[in-house]
């Protein structure tokens, strides 16, 4: 027989909740720009040193990895254990990952494995710190505002996206590695500091109450499976990662090898694409698309690969043009992103999508690896505009394909359960 919970009473508008919550929203924001700034300066580090499609994939490995493997017990114990604990041990950790690759870079005894096991630590981190921290907000602020932290929670994501390789540039151009290193540090610190001072509340469920982790996750596999057109969704979106996420990462090389840019250039490409997926985020949100939001899925993601591919056919000397298409192919992305997320909300049962969207973290962060596992050896031979050019139309494909499944285009009349 399970115990029973006492939930905590809801947050109010009486409650003094804001000192609370925007130290910590605050805080934490700081933190993902000092880990998106670093982010970009360990991957340029590796594209100028080695210039080797190989040790970026590598790298992309090690930042994708853990996610697939950790995320569906991150999950679990962000329900189990101290919300607030596991945000503390992630950052602590984190930081500690950080001032290790300090020591070794002004000690100039850094090598490649050093940074690929540190990023696949911080990586483990993140596959912990985010549910917790997604998990917490809703014994933060009172119910009307959940969705206007959504709202600002966004924002914050197409900050990060925009700022986190011009900041990296910028501190580049000032500071020497570990200097630069050393802003996440800073900015990590930023993101303990109200952890220590505040509480955050939390109604922590019995191990008794749960189902285990592994019946969760076979769940979530059967109810699926049980829908051909969802099955054909998971098994599309797996397809498009493992052909265009490969490009992500080499992205420094491209523009490095094929383009002769640098470190500036970079930054404007990666800037370029992140106001590229906001301003996408914005005009699919004034125009809903096609009456079947799986028609819009399709082609959109379908139009933003297909700009991979013509962003890397652009001759060497005209990386503006380049960069333009990167940018609208951040655009499309994010206007293919938005009602595939919508799409799930609105078929899947509200008590199932914890599972279900588990379940497609854990696919797309297989596809990622493997993809980058492929291109290895494929970019050595026909060089990294050759990867994006065929990632870019074979991506394409898979959604055109996709396009004439007949049960994929019937997603959303499923039946929410099936007898």
């Amino acid at each position: 027989m399970t115990s029973k919970l006492n939930p905590l009473p809801p947050i109010t508008n009486a409650d003094n909740w804001q000192p609370r919550f925007f130290s910590i929203f605050v805080g934490q924001s700081f933190s993902l720009i000092g880990s998106a700034l670093t982010q970009f300066v360990l991957l340029w580090w590796i594209t100028d040193v080695t210039g080797s499609p190989t040790a970026l994939a590598l790298a992309g490995i090690a930042g994708l990895l853990p996610q697939a493997l950790f995320s569906p017990l991150g999950g679990a114990l962000a329900d189990r254990w101290s919300r607030r604990a596991i945000l503390i041990l992630a950052d602590t950790i984190t930081a500690a990952c950080m001032v290790v690759l300090i020591l070794l870079f002004a000690a100039n005894t850094i090598e490649l494995w050093h940074i690929y096991t540190l990023m696949f630590i911080r990586s483990s981190m993140q596959a912990f710190q985010q549910p917790a921290a997604a998990a917490s907000t809703a014994m933060l602020v009172p119910e009307e505002w959940i969705p206007r932290v959504a709202g600002m929670n966004q924002t914050v994501f197409g900050i990060v996206t925009i700022a986190g390789a011009p900041l990296g540039a910028l501190a580049l151009a000032f500071l020497p590695f570990e200097g630069a290193l050393a802003i996440d540090v800073a900015t990590a610190l930023l993101g303990l500091v109200p952890l220590f001072i505040f509480r955050i509340p939390q109604t922590l469920a019995q191990p008794s109450e749960l189902t285990g982790i592994l019946t969760e996750l076979r769940d979530g596999v059967d109810y699926v499976t049980t829908r051909r057109g969802l099955l054909m969704l998971f098994a599309a979106t797996g397809l498009v990662v493992l052909t265009i996420m490969p490009t992500f990462t080499l992205t420094p090389l491209l523009v490095k090898n094929d383009f002769n840019g640098g470190v500036n250039e970079v930054a404007l490409m990666e800037g370029l694409s992140g106001i590229g997926i906001i301003i996408g985020g914005i005009l699919i949100a004034i125009w809903p698309g096609f009456s079947r939001r799986v028609v819009t899925v399709l082609v959109f993601y379908a139009l933003s690969c297909i700009t991979v591919a013509i962003t890397a056919l652009m001759p060497a000397d005209m990386i503006l043009l380049a960069a333009f298409w990167w940018f609208v192919s951040g655009a499309t992305f994010a206007m293919g992103n938005a009602p595939f997320t919508a799409l799930l909300q609105l078929t899947v049962p509200n008590q199932m999508q914890g599972r279900v969207l588990s379940l497609l973290n854990t696919v797309v962060g297989f596809a990622g690896p493997v993809g980058l596992l492929l291109v290895a050896p494929l970019g050595e031979v026909v060089g990294v505009r050759g990867v994006f050019i065929i990632g870019g139309v074979l991506s394409t494909l898979v959604c055109v394909a996709a396009l004439f499944s007949p049960s994929l285009l019937r997603v959303e009349e499923e039946p929410a359960y099936v007898n």
